[in-house]
């Protein structure tokens, strides 16, 4: 008798439904790592965003992240009441508060850095090298051809 958490291999052929599984579980994996931490992926893509292209008014920086205003607001609220940001009014124009990472900050973001690749490592570990590398290469094509204004580079 075959186990009721077999699934229909009409399933497993299909790269949509592994695509969403695997995504599924690396993701959970992640969010775990982060939870312990206080934090969420939100949480470290507006970190990563500052650190990789500096200051930014928090409502550029909703829409570069394709954040809702009142999220980014509380995200950035959480960070810098764990001193990772800093906001201060822009000078350009005084009703826009313009976010900065700081020190503690950046250290954060490392440790994230780390905890995002020890849990590549886990998904991962059954490829070789080099099929890392060619799997790392078409899913950048996946995301580029699927998020066509999220990449420039």
């Amino acid at each position: 008798m075959e186990s009721a958490r077999t699934l229909p291999p009409s399933l497993l052929g299909l790269d949509t439904y592994l695509l969403s599984r695997v995504g599924k579980v690396a993701r959970g994996r992640f969010a775990d790592r982060l939870a312990a931490r206080g934090l969420r992926l939100w949480h470290m893509a507006v970190l990563a965003a500052l650190a990789d292209f500096g200051p930014h008014v928090q409502r550029d920086l909703g829409i570069r992240l394709d954040i809702h205003p009142s999220d980014v607001a509380k995200i950035v609220d959480e960070l810098a009441g764990a001193g990772q940001v800093e906001r201060t009014r822009d000078p350009a124009d005084r009703r826009r508060m313009s976010v900065r990472i700081t020190r503690s900050g950046r250290a954060a973001l490392r440790a994230l850095d780390k905890e995002a690749r020890q849990v590549r490592e886990e998904i991962l570990a059954p490829l070789s090298r080099d099929e890392r590398i060619a799997l790392s290469d078409m899913m950048r094509r996946l995301f580029e051809h699927t998020h066509p204004d999220a990449v420039t580079d």
